[in-house]
């Protein structure tokens, strides 16, 4: 796990601002750090090294390649290098390694098969910059599911690449400006969804993609490709499902799910894992049991309120499997303490309240471990939340509607456009609706329509708290030379799925699990500098989920993640597992209502600087923060406006 950045000018202190942006990431990389210049371009590379494999400086980056042509800087870890450096060797027998670091590995195969096929043989998470040379062209990638990140964009006239937008605050020739349409976007997910960032002409890398730019780079000079996508992986699983039987589905994915937790323990540093009381973690914790010569160091933080506490039932789980355990109670003052490091932690609006439990299980292993294994993903790939069962009842009942009424349905509830194709859809699915959340969990899950129009016209939404002055000056945005058009990835509405649960695990994996999960799992791990890994998110575990018939994942009983229960039932008692899901919360509404937090929260709102600078709705948001106290039933729309409020005053000094 590392930090990358890059920036292309002739300045005479160019070495002076790389360092200084470095020194902003150093969370990510304590270990080490360097950077590389090409003087022809004025190109600038820099890395920060979290060291986990190869621990000398053979491993150290930026790195050329054997011939010299190539230079690469990169975050993440290639799974698979020890067999590509095997194919590299057979196919290439003059390549001499210097060390044993998959960086090496990783930069060979690009200079050998080219990007492109290159990516296609790696299995892994990374986000890194490969500069050619000889060509003069540097090219940008991201991992297939968006684990690792990676920011572009123009600083004024200069082309910029990092890991974490605090690295850009460092950078001479950039001038903050709001995105308003992706704080827009943030207060409706809670999130800022890629391609998207906070900031006008910044953007991040598409999961799945890369971008190409040739000197002299300016935006004239890129161009997007995508070498994977989840839509391909849908497809061609709708395609193409498994036509075994159950048992023969979840011998197949454990033997999947355990080469890729075997691969990914892969590390010259001590590796753990995460471990909660319900299924995910627990099914990754026990096949690394399984592949492990020694007992596996486990983690679990707990809470004194029954409410919230899994610690009980994880050290159940692994004292049965005979793990390393280490387990730590937290006092509600603990995670009040963590609440003035999230701006500083996230560098960009983000409001996820499971992000402070996260981060304080990341520090406990930190204490023990370099790198986690995680039971991510889960939920999304495999039916797991409660909301899509939920919501595919509803869309399937408002089906025997008569079609005026859906309609009609549609009108009463706002939603403009009801004459459109998709118009059906929506009124089914908002006709019982009970909240606005709801109605635009269903709307947006059955449909491909235009998730801003249909919030903006939903009352009580959170986007609401907008200023209506979206614009300074009211008229069209100046359009500035370096901005760049937003790219589009490979995304659709999941028509290819039969089954509407599917299409529901569909978006989530499209969108809430790289832009909220993965964010939250990558910034909780990087404070503390931890490395996170995600087996459930290895390409072959991926692209097989989504050929695993629905009735595997979910049956007419309700039971939930059925395959996964189905492969953990071999290594944990079932007793020991059945109990209701909990999930990783916090008591939100009770910190907002009492104490200094709810002190904290009224200052914020009623005293807020994005409502002093043209950004919030001043009206609109006492109303909010009024309602809220009354009947506590918008919390989550009062969270983002607390986080993007807390980001926006350090942002602004």
């Amino acid at each position: 796990m590392c930090g990358i950045a890059g920036f292309v000018n002739r300045r005479a202190d160019a070495c002076e601002i790389m360092e200084k942006m470095l020194d902003r990431m150093i969370y990510r990389g304590p270990d080490a750090r360097g950077h590389w210049q090409d003087t022809q371009t004025g190109l600038m590379l820099g890395h920060r090294r979290l060291s986990i494999v190869d621990l000398s400086e053979n491993g150290a980056q930026p790195m050329s390649s054997a011939d010299g042509r190539y230079v690469l800087t990169y975050n993440g870890e290639i799974y698979n290098a020890p067999e590509l450096r095997e194919e590299l060797l057979k196919k290439c027998p003059a390549l001499h390694f210097r060390g044993t670091s998959d960086t090496e590995v990783m930069l060979e195969a690009l200079a050998e098969y080219g990007v492109d096929r290159a990516l296609s043989k790696m299995k892994g998470m990374f986000a890194a910059a490969l500069y050619d040379r000889q060509e003069r062209t540097l090219a940008l990638m991201r991992d297939r599911v968006g684990e690792k990140p990676l920011y572009y964009g123009f600083a004024g006239e200069e082309f910029v690449f990092f890991s974490d937008l605090e690295a850009l605050r460092a950078y001479p020739g950039f001038q903050p400006v709001i995105n308003r349409e992706a704080l827009s976007l943030y207060m409706r997910y809670g999130f800022i969804p890629a391609p998207f960032s906070v900031y006008e002409g910044i953007y991040k890398l598409e999961a799945g993609c890369t971008l190409t730019v040739r000197a002299p780079f300016t935006p004239a000079d890129m161009a997007y490709g995508c070498y994977w996508s989840m839509e391909r992986a849908a497809r061609k699983g709708a395609q193409q499902p498994f036509e075994g039987s159950e048992r023969e589905a979840a011998d197949r994915l454990e033997n999947l799910l355990t080469d890729a937790v075997r691969g990914q323990m892969m590390s010259d540093v001590p590796v753990g894992a995460f471990l909660s009381g319900g299924i995910d973690s627990p099914l990754i914790v026990s096949l690394m049991q399984k592949v492990s010569k020694a007992p596996v160091k486990t983690f679990t933080i707990g809470f004194d309120d029954p409410k919230y506490n899994e610690a009980q039932f994880a050290k159940e789980i692994a004292e049965h499997l005979g793990t390393d355990h280490t387990q730590l109670y937290v006092t509600e003052n603990d995670l009040l303490e963590v609440i003035p490091r999230l701006s500083e932690i996230f560098t960009e609006p983000f409001a996820d309240s499971s992000q402070i439990p996260t981060y304080l299980v990341s520090r406990l292993a930190k204490s023990k471990v370099t790198v986690a294994l995680s039971g991510d993903a889960g939920d999304e790939l495999f039916c797991g939340y409660n909301t899509y069962p939920k919501i595919s009842a509803l869309y399937q009942k408002t089906q025997s509607l008569p079609a005026w009424l859906r309609r009609a349905g549609a009108a009463v509830m706002g939603i403009p456009g009801i004459r459109s194709a998709g118009s059906v859809y929506r009124a089914a699915c908002c006709l019982r609706a009970e909240t606005p959340e709801r109605l635009h969990e269903a709307v947006c899950y059955h449909t491909d329509w235009d998730a801003e129009r249909l919030v903006l016209g939903v009352k009580g939404s959170g986007v609401d708290v907008l200023s209506e002055c979206r614009i300074p000056g009211g008229g069209k945005k100046e359009r500035n030379k370096n901005r760049l058009e937003e790219p589009k990835g490979g995304k659709y509405s999941g028509n290819g799925i039969a089954d509407s649960m599917g299409k529901m695990m569909y978006k989530d994996m499209l969108t809430y699990h790289p832009d909220d999960i993965l964010v939250k799992v990558d910034r909780a791990g990087m404070a503390v500098s931890l490395e996170n890994r995600v087996p459930m998110l290895d390409r072959d575990v991926v692209e097989f989920a989504y050929r695993i018939p629905i009735g595997y994942k979910y049956d007419t009983a309700g039971i939930s993640k059925k395959i996964l229960k189905t492969i953990l039932y071999r290594y944990v008692p079932k007793e020991m597992l059945d109990r209701p899901k909990k999930g990783f919360s916090v008591p939100l509404k009770r910190w907002l209502m009492t104490g200094d937090t709810a002190q904290w929260a009224a200052d914020s709102i009623l005293s807020s600087r994005l409502v002093q600078d043209g950004y919030f709705d001043r009206d609109v948001l006492a109303r909010i923060w009024k309602r809220f106290q009354k009947d506590q039933k918008n919390v989550q729309i009062v969270w983002e406006v607390l986080m993007a409020e807390q980001w926006y005053r350090r942002m602004t000094g």
